[in-house]
């Protein structure tokens, strides 16, 4: 790790460039020749260093140039220019030196600026935009310098002048420490309200310090947090179980997830670790390891358990990229951890704009130097970091079995996406729900309970009570919950254009929430066999053929009747793949995409259709219905480059939002880091672990 302690800012090294040019000024503006050939050496001067480094200041180069030629015009041609006209030629000059390097894109400022910064960042298109407003500034201070000598003498043109070039210098070091800071935070500080709640403050039986509109893993680790903390809690959800795509059902003694089937976040500063920690659970006693196999060009490849073993892998399969298989692993995990760095203080990573909330500006300044690895996995696609270590493609596709975590391609994917919810896997493995994924939801429930808090099932929300755009409760039917704060674990599209009322949001809030694009769906088969499958991994996923195989019992056998099996079969689907539900179209579809999946399957699992004794199905449609997820999303918003999610705090006072919507979408870590972000925000922040 670099030393972050601030020394001299870049910026000031500028003052040295300036030193033959105040000498030029000042002496040759007393009519002193001499100040010609004094700058001339002074410039000569700054320039050995950088021969000897072969890394040049333009403003130097110049200075050595314009200096030989004025005493080159000086001395050999005897002519008084350069010395009765040195303000406005010198001012000129550079001005056309700042213009000239703008063109080519190499605004002049840049050298001293990356002496404040690693490599990594001199890269970043808004360092290059940043130093180009700097240079713009310097080469408007300059051409008015060189108008203010051409039109005012001694002392106002020396006076103006100095003042514009005082102003530059301190541009130059303030601008480039606060722009990055105004932009982190310009759009949240439009709804950074403060939450005003007191849970020590005697309630009656309808009103709350913290109402929850949906009981998915974010709604359920914020209400979990806040009610240890001391808040009275109401959770209400729509469906009969609590957990959203964290949960399970049972047929027949056969226990199926609705989706979960890796879990990331449970390393040593995962979040969920922490989170785990802060409840007094055990993570054994709700997540299990899996263990994997890859199909890819019709090979099995059974994952090992660790990394190690894995690099090795890849490099017996993939001889002639063997050096670079451990370059990008060996970066992976340095950016990974550089990811987690701010785990130490609350327990999850956090966006710009909270580490600037929460920690303070000078973190956020810092933070290309204390994640120069991270922070170049924030500027590129995952199939850029793919394309800049291996040439091999069949080694980029492999890599890119984790995909379906994201729901998006390689060249889609943000880089840092793909390192967190794919590449972690590698580096740390995956887990299994223990007891099934409903074991792990209706454990926070529970806890919820335990602390004084309600959680409701079959209580669907009709509308979010707001007076002046401020919060005051929720409604059902006829019934009212009041409460001055509501945190809706639904999706943005639902919070804000059902039950919201549109009056209470600007029109370009609600075209912005219309217009984001849903995440992919997928289909599911579930099948209860009547034979053990225990001699397979957990997790099998076919590359070729782009589905996965999930052998739930293998994870815990208390999933599946002795010597039985609880099998998923997973592929992504087309939510308008599929007619109206319950229609006679619908059902032939889910069977006919059933019937195929299973067909599938029996590539890896023969006679696999012999055994089946339960059979079900879900289509993006069953998602839709059970979750209210739009389009039966998996990970609400497409997580594709450029798309911004909403932020976590809203247009409306005390109305929160949290899950796969916002910061940091979609996946049982991602959203736990959620529920964690709204949970420390209404209790200000104020708790550290």
């Amino acid at each position: 790790m670099q030393n972050n302690k601030r020394k001299i800012p870049g910026m000031f090294y500028i003052l040295f460039s300036f030193i033959p040019w105040i000498v030029y000024w000042v002496l040759c503006g007393m009519g002193y020749v001499v100040g010609i050939v004094f700058s001339l050496i002074i410039s000569l001067f700054l320039i050995i260093s950088q021969i000897y480094r072969r890394d040049f200041n333009l403003m130097d180069l110049v200075s050595v140039f314009y200096f030989g030629l004025a005493s080159l015009g000086t001395f050999v041609f005897n002519l008084e220019i350069f010395l009765e006209k040195s303000g406005f030629l010198g001012y000129s000059a550079l001005f056309l030196m700042a213009i000239f390097s703008l063109i080519i894109k190499q605004p002049f400022t840049f050298q001293v600026s990356k002496k404040d910064y690693p490599k990594i960042y001199w890269k970043d298109k808004a360092f290059l935009a940043i130093n180009s407003a700097i240079t713009g500034t310097w080469a408007i201070i300059f051409v008015t310098n060189a108008i203010i000598f051409l039109f005012f003498n001694l002392p106002l043109n020396v006076i103006f002048s100095n003042i514009l070039i005082g102003f530059g210098i301190a541009f130059s070091i303030i601008f480039p420490l606060k722009v990055p800071i105004y932009f982190a935070v310009k759009e949240f500080k439009k709804y950074d309200w403060k939450v005003e709640t007191n849970p020590q403050k005697q309630k009656k039986e309808d009103e709350y310090d913290v109402i929850i509109i949906g009981s998915g893993i974010a709604g359920l680790t914020c209400g979990a947090l806040l009610s240890k903390r001391g808040y009275k809690v109401l959770v209400l959800e729509q469906h009969y179980q609590v957990g959203g795509y964290c949960s399970s059902f049972q047929r027949e003694g056969f226990v199926f997830n609705s989706g979960v089937e890796n879990v990331s976040g449970l390393w040593e500063k995962g979040p969920l670790t922490y989170f785990l920690k802060e409840l007094g659970f055990k993570k054994e006693d709700f997540f299990i390891k899996n263990n994997e196999r890859f199909i890819f060009k019709n090979k099995e490849i059974n994952i090992p358990s660790t990394l190690e073993g894995f690099i090795n892998l890849l490099s017996e399969m993939f001889p002639n990229e063997k050096e670079n298989i451990f370059k990008f692993f060996k970066e992976t995990k340095k950016a990974y951890e550089e990811c987690y760095q701010e785990a130490e203080i609350y327990g999850i990573p956090l966006p710009p704009y909270l580490i600037v909330k929460t920690i303070g500006e000078e973190k956020l300044r810092n933070y290309p130097k204390d994640h120069p690895h991270f922070y170049d996995w924030l500027n590129k696609t995952y199939k850029q970091k793919l394309d800049e270590y291996f040439r091999d493609e069949n080694l980029k596709t492999l890599l890119c079995v984790f995909w379906g975590h994201i729901g998006t391609k390689a060249e889609k994917t943000p880089a840092n996406n793909a390192l967190v919810a794919c590449l972690s896997y590698f580096l740390y493995g995956g887990y299994f729900t223990k007891g099934g994924a409903q074991n792990f939801a209706d454990s926070l429930k529970k806890f919820i309970e335990n602390h004084d808090g309600q959680v409701l099932v079959n209580h669907k929300v009709d509308k979010i009570l707001i007076k002046n755009k401020v919060v005051g409760g929720v409604k059902i039917k006829e019934e009212i919950f009041k409460s001055p704060v509501v945190v809706a674990n639904a999706n943005a599209k639902t919070t804000f254009l059902e039950l919201v009322e549109e009056n209470n949001l600007s029109k370009e809030f609600v075209e912005y929430i219309k217009e984001l694009k849903m995440s992919p769906s997928c289909f599911m088969v579930f099948l209860g066999l009547d034979i053990d499958l225990s001699n397979y991994p957990t997790l099998i996923k076919n590359l070729d053929e782009e589905y996965a195989i999930v052998i739930n019992s293998n994870a815990d056998s208390t999933l599946a009747p002795k010597g039985k099996s609880s099998l998923s079969l997973i592929t992504f689907a087309n939510y308008d793949e599929f007619p109206k539900r319950e229609t006679k179209e619908y059902l032939k579809k889910k069977e006919e995409f059933a019937r195929a999946l299973i067909k599938k399957a029996e590539k890896i699992i023969p006679d696999l259709s012999k055994h089946i004794i339960v059979q079900d199905a879900a289509t993006p449609k069953t998602f839709e219905r059970y979750t209210l997820m739009p389009r039966g999303a998996l990970y609400s918003f497409d997580q594709s480059v450029g798309i911004k999610r909403p932020y976590f705090k809203t247009p409306i006072k005390d109305l929160y939002l949290t899950g796969a919507s916002t910061f940091p979408g979609g996946g049982i870590e991602a959203t736990v880091i959620s529920g964690i972000i709204c949970a420390n925000d209404i209790c200000d922040w104020k708790i550290r672990i």
